[in-house]
């Protein structure tokens, strides 16, 4: 089992890996132009063990419905940026009080089909942490082992009809958990830091 300070230790030597900013188009052409860029904010949060924070979003949702997600969401107009967004909308999803996460730094942003510039915030959860979803935007709260996340031989390509045309997307499942898409996408960025 990992230890706090080593996974503290590869996560901030992983934000020092020279890396561009990455797409939901970086498969599948370049981002169109036009569309918009609205900042948003994710956690990206660590249990001292190395097992990272998800979440699953409730069905009757909006955007991504059910989809498995990084806690976040876009910059409200309270939000002094990205970072403050991304802790507000984690303690609203499951409960994580700020004063308990530590913020290690941010990953380039990410830029996504539905318009967000959704920036990751890699941050530890200091001592234990038991989730409570938020019932109308989060369905289940979950973890995931750091070498899964890891091992960049853990995500995929795959692909699908969407909007009249193939886009082809990075998964990285993981138990019953389909981890797709953006999440997947900015988690193998990550991996690939990680690992270098």
């Amino acid at each position: 089992m990992l230890q706090a300070a080593e996974v503290r230790e590869r996560l901030k030597r992983a934000l020092d890996v020279p890396a561009g900013a990455t797409s939901d188009f970086d498969q599948n052409g370049s981002v169109p132009p036009g569309l918009e860029a609205r900042p948003a904010g994710v956690l990206a949060a660590f249990h001292e063990d190395g097992r990272l924070l998800l979440t699953k979003r409730a069905s009757g949702l909006r955007h991504h419905p059910g989809q498995i997600a990084l806690p976040g969401g876009k910059v409200d107009p309270g939000d002094a940026d990205e970072i403050a967004a991304a802790l507000r909308e984690a303690r609203e999803e499951v409960g994580l009080d700020p004063a308990q996460v530590e913020v290690l730094g941010v990953l380039p942003p990410h830029r996504t089909v539905t318009g967000f510039a959704m920036t990751p915030v890699l941050a530890m959860i200091r001592g234990p942490f038991t989730p409570v979803p938020e019932a109308g935007e989060v369905e289940e709260a979950f973890t995931v082992p750091f070498a899964h996340i890891a091992d960049p031989t853990n995500y995929r390509l795959e692909r699908r009809l969407w909007r009249g045309g193939w886009r082809s997307y990075h998964v990285a499942p993981c138990g019953p958990y389909y981890i797709w898409g953006a999440t997947a996408r900015v988690l193998l960025a990550l991996a690939k830091r990680l690992s270098a």
